[in-house]
């Protein structure tokens, strides 16, 4: 039993109690987490940490070194909330409310800080501990993170792919994080997918709905048409390849009275892995660009890298298992299956370079990113949620970081460096009209 780490992170329970109070009464999506970035950096530098802003953007990180030489280990909470106007507690203004978890997540990492400042808690560690405060995980308002990377603010719409391209990670072996989740008991899974975000533009003429409707071209009935067609190639993905395509119109026209000359639509396409992402977008793009062409309409599809697929290294796996065990007797034995999670997050996008683990504590109760979402055991949720991640910690870097090093040393990443695996994300980035309409009825295609 982890007695001294356990009452470490107990001793510090109203502070962590405090901080899921305050995040979840405050949310703010992903890149606007002002509030409560600045709220986690002043409890952090109050416990004598020395932050490291991310500066143009929320989030922050820390290194706690132990002062003997030895792996480090990255350890990550989230900041950034949804957006659910159903939601009775959601913000009124914005419609934002932390119907993810990640209030949860943000106040067990200050729980982790606070602990590892008590007394005799790195006596047995070697190595350092990154701990970071990191924006923007829901992939979401993809026309703001778009305006935000045209400014040259980000590259990446993800808060982690941020970061990791920032050099905020540099020098990491290891990552881990604890996800908040209904039930009683802590779980994990060996992955999810990952995913290609898409903002689709069509174009068509603009004329008097009633007095003209023959001098315009209806770009509302090219989108209902591409969106027709990708419902007819759904049988085409296999399920092996875990296929997710679920667009949504954010702009239908501006006027009752008048041809509609732009839609617009939001989509990811998700997959099990990268190949089968770029097979399916390729299908999908052909689909969406085939409606323009049949009515005479243009289309702009921007498709750009969402999260890579999420593997979760199974010795890290194990790891949260025994750790698991050590801190939270209380709850049921920490299991976790073989099966491919159909959601995403940009935890993947560290899996595609070091080795990681993304497990799930329990602690909240109803549909995850739905109106009756809520933390009903901040007990289980945030102090619980703490004490394992501290667990974790302790097994990686105690006798000499033997456990951490071994992990690291084993790991096989899926790319070779960082710069190989921005190389690749980066190819993967598209945007422009996809048709040119000549003369005689000719036109040609990009897809």
């Amino acid at each position: 039993m982890m007695n001294k780490q356990i009452a470490a992170v107990e001793k510090n329970r109203d502070s962590i109690l405090k901080a899921l109070d305050y995040i979840w009464t405050n949310p703010e999506t992903g890149y606007r987490e002002v509030k409560t970035s600045k709220y986690l950096q002043e409890a952090f530098e109050k416990l004598g940490y020395e932050v490291t802003l991310a500066g143009d953007i929320p989030g922050f990180y820390t290194v706690l070194d132990t002062g003997r030489p030895g792996p480090e280990v990255l350890v990550l909470g989230e900041m950034d909330s949804l957006i659910c106007p159903d939601h009775p507690e959601s913000d009124p203004e914005t419609g934002a409310v932390h119907c993810c978890g990640h209030a949860a997540q943000s106040a067990a990492l200050l729980g982790i800080a606070a602990a590892l400042k008590e007394p005799g808690m790195l006596d047995e560690l070697c190595g350092r501990i990154r701990l970071c405060a990191v924006p923007a995980e829901e992939l979401i308002e993809i026309e703001y993170r778009s305006e935000l990377k045209k400014q040259g603010v980000i590259k990446y719409f993800g808060g982690k792919g941020e970061f990791l391209r920032r050099g905020y990670f540099d020098g990491v072996d290891v990552a881990l994080m604890v996800h908040t989740t209904v039930g009683t008991k802590p779980n994990g899974r060996i992955g999810s997918v990952g995913c290609l975000a898409k903002r689709v533009i069509y174009k068509g003429k603009a004329s008097h709905a009633g007095g003209s409707p023959w001098n315009g071209c209806n770009a509302l009935y090219a989108a209902q048409l591409g969106l027709a067609a990708i419902n007819s190639i759904r049988e085409t993905f296999m399920e092996k390849d875990i296929i997710r395509v679920h667009p949504i119109i954010t702009k239908g026209g501006n006027a009752v009275n008048a041809i509609p000359d732009e839609v617009i639509i939001e989509s990811y396409v998700r997959g099990r892995t990268y190949e089968a992402i770029e097979a399916a977008n390729a299908k999908v793009n052909r689909a969406l660009v085939g409606a323009a062409l049949s009515l005479g309409a243009n289309i702009d599809i921007q498709d750009t890298p969402g999260y890579g697929p999420l593997v979760n290294a199974p010795a890290m796996l194990e790891v949260a298992r025994d750790a698991a065990a050590e801190t939270l007797p209380e709850l049921p034995p920490f299991e976790y299956t073989h099966v491919v999670g159909s959601g995403s997050t940009d935890m993947g996008d560290l899996s595609c370079v070091m080795p990681v683990v993304h497990p799930y504590m329990p602690g909240s109760e109803g549909i995850s990113h739905g109106a009756n979402y809520r933390i009903v055991n901040p007990e289980w949720a945030c102090v619980g949620s703490a004490k394992w991640q501290v667990g974790m910690i302790t097994l990686l870097l105690q006798n000499g970081g033997e456990r951490a090093k071994k992990i690291a040393e084993e790991f096989e990443p899926p790319f070779a460096s960082v710069e190989e695996y921005f190389k690749y994300v980066d190819s993967l980035e598209c945007a422009g009209d996809r048709i040119a309409y000549g003369e005689n009825g000719v036109a040609s295609v990009k897809l």
